[in-house]
């Protein structure tokens, strides 16, 4: 692996540090260990930010006006793509064992090679994103993916504060037209083109009705489906159209993952902090750097940090709503900012040939076989009111004579032709050792991914077991899992929810 690049100057180092943020993220929802994702974020750095320079070095690093097109993406989503250009390089090297199994079958699959086959058929978001004005497209993905605040977007970008709300909503109709456009370029069938100006008209009004033939259109065909979600901005389904059409695999839970970082304060790119960031040391007539001394210093109080978060008994309030850091999720905290001055080639630099050490965040089995290396340890300590550490035994139904122990929510977050994404809140009475959540799916739905805790699905029978890192809960403090499944027909909300095996009261 190359060595990772020197910031040309201090914008560019506080520009590197916010963006590897992001691309450590994505990589650990990648890869099936903490010790991977770092070597994948690192080799997916260092190929991004070459294809930047390569690109500002075409153009000269000229602006071409406001509403110009860009020949490139702005930094965080091309460096993202770069972390699934480099899973399929370490695929084709045969490192493929150190992805989760769902993504290499993604990469191998015919919605993979969307993303890298004829412009034209590439999905609608990538090419609208890539056809703006870079500043523009920068300001859309910030504040629809990466979730940061409105005034924190402005300072980074240079922007006004005061108007930046009313250049948002210029940027999100640019995108628009952008999408339109390219909606309206590839070589649809017939019966799509004969939608197309209809799809149009109907995503222009928020109020507009969608016409049954339309509907059941949008039902059955992707790429239409697609062209709805990046045309149509009411109902906040811009977020997961940019996620799901630019980064591809794994976009709606990078998506969950960010803005649960924001909310809890763990995010990087949100830091409300305008003065020159410490560690910085100057040299070669004022370059800057990053300095080992400020990054061990940055290091001990992030991982401080992680230390609180996870130690601390954090409950939800009286209203039922969570906290900040209940809604933490399984964003990598105590991963310190690599050394962007050069790092050896070799021993110890997270090449793909080899395996490496990381210090990131504990990491959640990325599958159902995984949840038995969770539970079943024996030696565990058990949760308050549980005898068992099988979660085979969440397989029955609830006992509805028993006392409630706990308090369920299940918060349907998106949902589209054939999956959704959700949220289980659970608020526990007892304090808790360790946990496993069950509930009952009534309309055949499949699991098919979850953060924050395992799963394993018998029937309609959902298990979901705590993850290391989130496994005790204080009296009266909650927990969460959010899931990506799949459903046909009806997508009614679960019931039955159990807390190691104890009935909830629960609201949908």
């Amino acid at each position: 692996m190359p060595d990772l690049p020197t910031p040309q100057d201090a914008a560019e180092a506080t520009l590197f540090s916010e963006c590897w943020d992001a691309v450590l993220s994505y990589a650990d929802l990648c890869t099936g260990g903490s010790a991977d994702a770092r070597p994948l974020a690192s080799e997916a750095f260092s190929r991004g930010i070459r294809e930047a320079r390569a690109a500002e070095a075409e153009t000269g690093g000229k602006s071409f006006g406001r509403r110009a097109r860009s020949p490139r993406l702005p930094r965080i989503p091309l460096l993202l793509t770069a972390v699934r250009q480099t899973a399929v390089a370490w695929e084709a090297q045969g490192h493929g064992d150190r992805l989760v199994p769902e993504l290499r079958l993604w990469l191998n699959s015919e919605h993979a090679e969307r993303f890298s086959g004829p412009p034209l058929h590439r999905p609608l978001a990538l090419r609208g994103l890539r056809d703006m004005q870079e500043p523009d497209a920068a300001l859309l993905w910030l504040t629809e993916v990466e979730a940061m605040p409105t005034a924190a977007v402005a300072r980074r970008l240079g922007l006004d504060p005061a108007g930046v709300t009313e250049e948002l909503q210029q940027v999100r109709g640019v995108f628009r037209d952008r999408c339109h456009r390219n909606h309206l370029d590839t070589p649809l069938a017939e019966e799509c083109r004969s939608y197309a100006r209809l799809l149009d008209a109907v995503t222009r009004s928020p109020a507009a009705d969608v016409p049954d033939d339309l509907s059941r259109h949008l039902a059955r065909c992707v790429e239409c489906a697609e062209a709805a979600a990046c045309l149509k901005h009411s109902g906040g389904g811009l977020p997961s159209a940019l996620a799901g059409g630019v980064i591809g695999w794994g976009g709606l839970a990078y998506l969950e993952r960010r803005r649960r970082a924001v909310e809890s304060g763990l995010s990087r790119s949100a830091a409300d902090d305008t003065d020159e960031p410490a560690g910085w040391t100057k040299e070669n007539g004022g370059r800057a750097r990053i300095g080992r001394a400020g990054l061990l210093a940055v290091a001990a109080g992030v991982s401080l940090l992680a230390l609180v978060v996870t130690l601390v008994p954090f409950g939800s309030g009286d209203d039922g709503t969570e906290t900040a850091a209940e809604s933490a999720g399984r964003q990598p905290v105590g991963e310190q900012v690599p050394s962007f001055d050069g790092l050896p080639s070799g021993s110890g630099s997270g090449s793909v040939g080899e395996s490496t050490s990381s210090t990131a965040s504990p990491k959640t089995p990325k599958s159902s076989a995984d949840a038995g290396a969770i539970t079943g340890t024996g030696s565990e300590k058990e949760a308050q009111g549980d005898s068992s550490s099988s979660a085979e035994e969440d397989a029955t139904a609830p006992n509805p004579s028993e006392p409630a122990v706990c308090h369920a929510r299940y918060d349907l977050v998106s949902e589209w032709p054939d999956g959704f994404q959700a949220t289980v809140t659970v608020k526990s009475d007892y304090a808790l050792d360790t946990w496993r959540v069950g509930w009952t799916f009534r309309d055949g739905q499949k699991m098919t991914q979850m953060w924050d805790g395992t799963f394993a699905q018998k029937g309609s029978r959902v298990t979901a077991t705590a993850a290391d890192y989130n496994k005790s809960v204080a009296a009266g403090g909650s927990l969460a899992v959010g899931f990506l499944a799949s459903w046909h027909d009806k997508n009614s909300p679960p019931v039955d929810f159990t807390l190691n095996g104890r009935s909830c009261t629960h609201s949908s």
